[in-house]
C-alpha cells in the first residue's frame, strides 16, 4: 500500500519535477546570471561616462569601477559551457572585443558619440540574452522557458530604457540646461520605460499566478515596488529634469535610476534563482 502511494505521489509531481537534473537549464541560469552583470555594468558606464563628460569630474573614478565590473562578467561568462556554442562564443567575443576598444576611447569622444557608442553594445549584448533565451529553449521546463523569455525580452530591456534616461538626464544636469533634442529623447524613453512597466506588471503577474509554488512569496512585493519607483522615476525627469535641470543634481538623479534598476534586478535575481532551482530533479 506505501508502495502504491508513493508511486502515485511521484505521477503526481512528474511534470512539476524530473527525476534528473537539467544541467543545461542549470547552465543558463548561471550565464544569463552574469550576462545581467555585463549588462548593468556596461549601462552604469556609460551613464557615468556620459556625466564626466558633461562636466560631472566626480564620476570618473566610478566610471574605472565600472569598467572592472564588466570585465569580471565577461570572463564569467567565459568559463560556462554555453560559452563553447559556436553562435554565442562568436557573438559574445564580438561584444568582448567592442567593449575593451570602447573603454579606451571613451574618454576622447565627445559625450553624445560616447553615449551612443555604448548604447549599440548594449543593444547587442540584449540580442546575445535573447539568443540565449531562444537558443536553449527546447531543454527548459515550462516554467524556465517562460521566466528566461520575461527576464531576457522584457526586464533587461526594461533596464536599458532606466539605464538610457539616467545616463542622459544625468548628462543634462550636469550641463544644466536642456535642450530641444534632449527633451524629445527624454520624453520618448519615459514613454518607453512606462509601457515596459505596463507589460511588465500582466506578464509577470501571470507568471505568479501559474506557477506560485515555484516562486517565494517576496517577488509580489518586488513587483509592486518597480511600478512604485517607475511612476517615481519618471515624474522626477518629466516634472523636474526637464523644466529646471540646474536644480537637479547629477548624481541624485543617477542613484535614483540605478535604485529602479536595482529593484528590477532583484525580481530578475528572484526569477533565475527559481529557475536554477527548478533545473534540479529527484536525483
Amino acid at each position: 500500500m506505501r508502495l502504491i502511494l508513493l508511486t502515485l505521489l511521484l505521477l503526481v509531481n512528474l511534470e512539476a519535477k524530473s527525476f534528473f537534473g537539467n544541467s543545461t537549464q542549470a547552465e543558463t541560469s548561471k550565464y544569463i546570471d552574469n550576462l545581467k552583470d555585463l549588462i548593468i555594468s556596461t549601462q552604469k558606464t556609460r551613464g557615468l561616462t556620459n556625466s564626466y563628460l558633461n562636466g560631472n569630474v566626480a564620476a570618473m573614478l566610478l566610471v574605472y569601477a565600472n569598467r572592472d565590473n564588466m570585465k569580471k562578467a565577461i570572463g564569467n561568462m567565459e568559463s560556462f559551457s554555453l560559452a563553447s556554442d559556436p553562435v554565442i562564443n562568436s557573438r559574445a567575443t564580438a561584444i568582448s572585443t567592442a567593449l575593451i576598444k570602447l573603454n579606451h576611447r571613451a574618454f576622447k569622444q565627445k559625450p553624445a558619440k560616447s553615449f551612443s557608442d555604448y548604447t549599440d553594445q548594449i543593444g547587442q549584448t540584449l540580442m546575445l540574452a535573447q539568443s540565449v533565451s531562444k537558443r536553449f529553449a527546447k531543454d527548459l521546463t515550462p516554467f524556465a522557458k517562460e521566466s528566461s523569455s520575461l527576464m531576457m525580452e522584457s526586464m533587461l530591456p526594461m533596464t536599458e530604457f532606466t539605464g538610457r534616461l539616467r545616463g542622459l538626464g544625468a548628462g543634462i544636469a550636469a550641463k544644466e540646461k536642456v535642450t530641444k533634442d534632449d527633451k524629445q529623447q527624454i520624453e520618448a524613453l519615459i514613454y518607453q520605460l512606462t509601457n515596459a512597466n505596463q507589460q511588465l506588471q500582466v506578464q509577470l503577474n501571470q507568471i505568479i499566478s501559474k506557477y506560485s509554488d515555484k516562486l517565494p512569496s517576496s517577488i509580489n512585493t518586488e513587483l509592486a515596488s518597480i511600478n512604485t519607483k517607475v511612476k517615481k522615476y519618471t515624474e522626477l525627469a518629466q516634472k523636474r529634469l526637464l523644466t529646471n535641470p540646474s536644480k537637479v543634481n547629477p548624481d541624485d538623479y543617477f542613484d535614483e535610476g540605478t535604485d529602479l534598476i536595482s529593484a528590477i534586478i532583484r525580481a530578475y535575481n528572484t526569477l533565475d534563482q527559481a529557475m536554477l532551482k527548478d533545473s534540479k530533479g529527484w536525483f
